[in-house]
């Protein structure tokens, strides 16, 4: 055979559905990429793709950019899939909707069970809103032996939905701008928690209880802080008060915390002194060996805590802001520093509160 008879290929058969010749197994988890109304779409391909979608191995519930529908059409077109579906089982569920209220919150309730019915693995449910009025999801607690990752954003968490000892594989637990009314967060299998631009309204701090983390982010979180307890798996933590935070010192601008001095304390330093536990973040998270600790000047969490400073055994790397670099005897650096025996790099982010067109500065030392 001629060289060039060896390079020829056969011409590909018009028509032939090169896609859809892939095993099922493939078709399934192809098919879970894609929105869900496009998902379902692909039926009117051939006989073929008739009932493909229905075993998809993940649900996107999202609104489309090139056919916006309202909310009522995108609630009957889920009910209407989820019945047609049936419960054939799920490694991922996401719903991502804007513009939703408190009367579709029964919606969004029933789609999280269906879920988790359908053994679930992934649970997302994020909702923009143009107000801070978060839709309320129900407060019963979760179960599920099979639900590892849960992505939350938007709702409102209430009663005991963030008890997790009905979901003994949950690993990963993500929280952004959501409403957390709850007395506790606990798990006794979750690694890793992000709490990012949440809030509470209680008058009593959230106690967060998760002895298996290891990796915590609290961001800008407003309201009281929330009351850490023991993280002995603890590795890597970022902790950034914000200036919504309540527990602020009323007295500090004029005369230093309330605690530097002898007169009369403010409300929130007589509320922070009435509670029994000595720390509400160090004493929790000490056993980190990578810690970045952020926080405005006047907020006292931190300079509280340090009157109980643990010591940091396996701290390696620190991160700290202008908060622990005030003058003239830089007693909150100079303790944390004291506490740090193996800390081998610290840094330090200054930046001027005084002036809104400041400059940022960063500053890098490494320990030998």
């Amino acid at each position: 055979m001629t060289p060039s008879k060896r390079g020829k290929k056969a011409p590909m058969a018009a028509g032939v559905d090169r896609i859809g010749a892939l095993p099922d197994e493939i078709l399934h988890h192809l098919l879970s990429f894609l929105p869900a109304q496009e998902a379902v779409r692909t039926c009117v391909l051939a006989r073929r793709w008739r009932h493909v979608w229905k075993f998809t191995t993940g649900l996107r519930i999202v609104e489309s950019e090139d056919a916006p529908r309202s909310l009522q059409d995108v609630r009957r077109f889920v009910d209407y899939l989820l019945i047609l579906r049936g419960h054939e089982p799920l490694n991922t569920f996401e719903v991502e909707l804007s513009d939703f209220s408190q009367d579709d919150a029964p919606y969004l309730n029933l789609w999280a069970r269906f879920a988790l019915l359908c053994k679930v693995r992934g649970l997302t449910l994020r909702l923009y809103h143009t107000n801070f009025l978060c839709a309320k999801l129900d407060g019963l607690p979760l179960v599920s032996r099979n639900l590892t990752t849960l992505n939350l954003r938007g709702v409102t968490l209430q009663r005991a939905f963030l008890d997790f000892s009905r979901c003994p594989a949950l690993e990963d637990l993500r929280m952004r701008h959501c409403q957390i009314d709850v007395d506790k967060i606990s798990s006794l299998s979750l690694k890793r928690l992000s709490i990012i631009f949440c809030r509470s309204d209680l008058d009593h701090r959230v106690t967060v209880s998760a002895p298996c983390l290891v990796s915590f982010t609290l961001d800008s979180f407003a309201g009281r802080t929330p009351l850490l307890q023991s993280m002995p798996m603890l590795e890597s933590a970022v902790v950034e008060l914000g200036r919504a935070c309540t527990d602020f010192c009323h007295n500090y601008r004029s005369r230093g915390f309330c605690a530097a001095n002898g007169g009369a304390r403010c409300a929130n330093c007589l509320a922070y002194s009435d509670e029994t536990s000595n720390t509400v973040l160090l004493g929790a998270i000490y056993n980190a060996k990578h810690l970045q600790l952020i926080s405005p000047l006047g907020m006292m969490i931190f300079a509280r805590d340090l009157k109980s400073c643990p010591t940091f055994n396996k701290l390696k790397t620190l991160l700290l802001n202008g908060y622990w670099c005030v003058g003239p005897d830089f007693d909150a650096l100079t303790c944390i520093l004291k506490h740090s025996p193996v800390l081998e790099k610290l840094t330090l982010q200054l930046v001027s509160e005084v002036y809104m067109s400041s400059v940022d500065g960063c500053c890098t030392v490494e320990v030998y």
